[in-house]
């Protein structure tokens, strides 16, 4: 973590909270997990460590698995404008119930993020926790999980047949957790992997 100081930056080392270990962090991480008591380690710009719900997803018994995270969170969307080119048929019925969004967080584009996204919420998966595992590296922060949620919202929205023009939502979302998700190659194309 970096501190400012007179004369310029210092670095600061990040401990776990609960037990005080070195937590081994490179620049661009956004998450950890204590390699000696497991605790969940979460980087806030204003108060420095604090804890996260990590969970690992029990997997399909597959070789040469590929885990990624996500951060996932209960959502309701509430519109408050809907105009389109077409003929309008309101906003996409999924809207009508909370929802669980499920954001990458690792590096990708804005495009794959919606894609991800989206893809969670027209097919969602029951995630059984499995095992705890080597946590795979967390790039994304939630403060930019919330905009990627936003985005996912738009990318359902604007994907409809009606020509959407301009649209106007609020996102309430629950505090997001990480979840790591095992993906297996089939046939070119990664797919969840889980139990669930």
């Amino acid at each position: 973590m970096n501190a400012a100081t007179e004369g310029g930056i210092q670095l600061i080392p990040l401990r776990c909270i609960q037990c005080s270990a070195p937590v081994p962090a490179e620049p661009d991480e956004a998450a950890w997990v204590c390699s000696l008591c497991g605790q969940g380690l979460q980087l806030d710009e204003e108060h420095g460590l604090r804890p996260l719900e990590v969970r690992f997803a029990q997997s399909e018994p597959r070789e040469n698995l590929r885990w990624h995270p996500f951060w996932v969170a209960e959502g309701k969307v509430e519109f408050q404008l809907r105009e389109t080119y077409g003929r309008d048929s309101g906003p996409d019925p999924l809207w009508g119930t909370t929802q669980v969004f499920l954001i990458p967080a690792f590096e990708c584009t804005l495009e794959q993020a919606g894609n991800w996204g989206a893809h969670f919420l027209r097919h969602p998966h029951r995630l059984p926790a499995g095992s705890p595992s080597r946590l795979p590296k967390v790039t994304v922060e939630p403060n930019d999980a919330q905009a990627l949620a936003d985005f996912v919202v738009l990318t359902i929205e604007a994907e409809r047949k009606d020509q959407l023009k301009r649209v106007e939502f609020s996102l309430d979302l629950a505090p997001w957790s990480l979840w790591i998700l095992p993906y297996a190659e089939v046939e070119g194309v990664l797919r969840l992997a889980s139990a669930g």
